[in-house]
This record gives C-alpha cells, sequence and structure tokens, in this order.
C-alpha cells in the first residue's frame, strides 16, 4: 500500500475542538446555539444518525432538541413543527432527518426551513449563495471534504477535480466548492461517456455515486487524491459498510486516499456542529 490514510476522525475531532472553544466564549457572551433535529419515523438509519447529532452537540455545549413525530405524520405537521422552531429564539439550526416517509415531500419541508436556519444548507437560497461564491451555509459533506483537503495539505487551485456522482447534496455542492477554490472541474454521472478515462486523469478524484466499490485502482491516476464519500451495505454483513471506491486497489496508486468507515463520515457530524454556531453568529450579528 502507497497512499497515505486520510484520518478523518482525527480531523473531525479537531473541528469539534473549535466548536466547543467557539461555543464555551459564545455562552460567556450571553449566547447558546442551539440545534432541533425533526426524526419523522422510525427508521433505524435514521434514529442512530439523529441521536448521534443530538448527542454531540450536548457534548460540544450547545442547546440540542430532538423532535420526533410518527410516521403517520401529515405534511402540515411536519411543516407546522418546521415553523414554530423558525419563531423560536433558542434555536439556530434546524436538521429535518432524510428520508422522509413516503408521501412527505422533503424538498417543500426544506423551503420552509429559514434560511439562516439552515444548517444542512439545502435551502435554494443558501444553494443559490454558494454557487453565486457569497457566504452562507454550506453542506456538511462537501464542506468536511474540503477541510480534509485543507488539514492535509491538498490545495485544488489548478488541479483537475473529478466528481462521479451529480446529487444536490454532495456531488453539486462539492463542485462548486471545488470550482471557489479554483479547480478545474469534471462532473460525472450514469450518462457520462468512458467513466475511466475521464476519472484517471484527475488530480483529485470525489467518488459520490453510491456503488459498492465501484472506482478500482484502474479508474485512478497515479498519485492521486482519492475522496471517497459512499456509504454502501456489504452483502451478507449486518453492520459492515465500504465506500464506492475498492480501497485496497486504489491505496496502490494513489497518493492520498480516505478509508470507509473513517474517513468523510466523521467530518459530517462536525460541520453540522460548525454550521450551527456560525447560524447562531449570523442570526445575532456576532
Amino acid at each position: 500500500m502507497s497512499a497515505t490514510v486520510i484520518d478523518g476522525k482525527q480531523v473531525a475531532a479537531r473541528v469539534q475542538e473549535e466548536v466547543a472553544r467557539e461555543v464555551a466564549q459564545l455562552k460567556e457572551e450571553g449566547l447558546t446555539p442551539g440545534l432541533a433535529v425533526v426524526l419523522v419515523g422510525d427508521d433505524p438509519a435514521s434514529q442512530v444518525y439523529t441521536a448521534n447529532k443530538e448527542r454531540t452537540a450536548r457534548e460540544l455545549g450547545m442547546h440540542s432538541v430532538l423532535h420526533k413525530l410518527p410516521a403517520t405524520a401529515s405534511q402540515d405537521e411536519v411543516a407546522e413543527l418546521v415553523q414554530r422552531l423558525n419563531r423560536d429564539p433558542a434555536i439556530h439550526g434546524i436538521l429535518v432527518q432524510s428520508p422522509l416517509p413516503e408521501g412527505l415531500d422533503i424538498d417543500a419541508v426544506v423551503r420552509l426551513i429559514d434560511p439562516l436556519k439552515d444548517v444542512d444548507g439545502f435551502h435554494p437560497e443558501n444553494v443559490g449563495r454558494l454557487w453565486l461564491g457569497q457566504d452562507g451555509l454550506v453542506p456538511c459533506t462537501p464542506a468536511g471534504v474540503m477541510r480534509l483537503l485543507q488539514e492535509y495539505g491538498v490545495d485544488p487551485k489548478g488541479k483537475h477535480a473529478v466528481i462521479v456522482g451529480r446529487s444536490n447534496i454532495v456531488g453539486k455542492p462539492m463542485a462548486a466548492l471545488l470550482l471557489r477554490a479554483h479547480a478545474t472541474v469534471t462532473v460525472c454521472h450514469s450518462r457520462t461517456v468512458d467513466l475511466k478515462e475521464t476519472c484517471r486523469r484527475a488530480d483529485i478524484l470525489v467518488a459520490a455515486v453510491g456503488k459498492l466499490q465501484m472506482i478500482t485502482g484502474e479508474y485512478i491516476k497515479p498519485g492521486a487524491v482519492v475522496i471517497d464519500v459512499g456509504i454502501n451495505p456489504v452483502p451478507g454483513y449486518k453492520r459492515r459498510i465500504r465506500g464506492d471506491v475498492d480501497f485496497d486497489s486504489a491505496a496502490e496508486v494513489a497518493s492520498l486516499i480516505t478509508p470507509v468507515p473513517g474517513g468523510v463520515g466523521p467530518m459530517t457530524i462536525a460541520m453540522l456542529m460548525a454550521n450551527t454556531v456560525k447560524a447562531a453568529r449570523l442570526q445575532c450579528g456576532r
């Protein structure tokens, strides 16, 4: 194995230490950042994710609340809760856990969130600010990737970055952030012709397609930085996950690579905490 493994747990811990210091400072000034997490239904994975987010916020000294609604909740009931949280001065960040139960429109719910409290960074106003290069709340996973690159001394300026996947959650905002950092960006998807050859031209390769170990060493330019955003269950194992990249073959070619688990994943919650503090500052003019 030749690649250096990027330690997302270590960097996430550093981010959380920074957040804890900021929270302590704000509390001395009379401001306690508040995060509200909304869980609709009883999806097991969502229950774990929301519990982790709420617990982390409390550990960092924030005011944290978890609102649970039954899977039978109506669109109007979810909307009423979001609007109530918009009006709550103790809440600075609102996160509605996806996916919502069948029949509920997550896009409509996101549009109801006050853009200044949209700590997921998915509200159309924040999406627009990102693409316009303006300050705002940025989606947590792509922001976490940028922090990992920074921590490991990777400057995207002038480099060719290839993103496999064009989702609104990762692929598109990842492209915007890399463009902002002066990379030349190519976004690949299911209609891309000769995906392997396109990937092999990347100095920075971000895999965010949601297909188990699809990207092998053959897709990677020698010395490239490989960022694996995928989280895929491994057939036959209840709790084992792997990424979109075949780690063993990719690590023989890349210079830097993120593992799954332990790479990008820990950064998502860390950047959510950072976004909550930023949201509190924006709302209170700090």
